[in-house]
């Protein structure tokens, strides 16, 4: 597990002095400051300022994208009907051995 690198951006190594160790024993940890709340108009005009940002694909660029999902779903569909009708046969031919 790697270590936290210190503001300084370099590794401490693992011993610490007594003053350092006394220093971080005593440091009290400030409680986050709240939240500030939004109010619905503000909201609204953020999530139309963010929806404006979108890029859009064209219509040729959906059309070759539907066409490509369909040619692999056929090619998984006949991918997984040769396995099935594979192990299918070859689980009839084990079966049949010992009857």
């Amino acid at each position: 597990m790697a270590k936290a690198k210190t503001p300084g951006g370099r590794r401490t190594t693992g011993t610490k002095t007594a003053a350092a160790a006394q220093g971080a024993a005593t440091v009290a940890v400030d409680a986050p400051a709240p939240k500030k709340k939004t109010s619905i108009p503000q909201f609204i005009s953020e999530v139309r300022a963010e929806a404006r940002k979108i890029t859009w694909p064209s219509r040729k660029e959906t059309w070759i994208t539907s066409v490509m999902v369909f040619i692999m779903v056929l090619i998984a569909a006949a991918f997984f009907w040769i396995v099935d009708t594979g192990l299918g046969f070859a689980s009839r031919i084990i079966l049949s051995l010992g009857q």
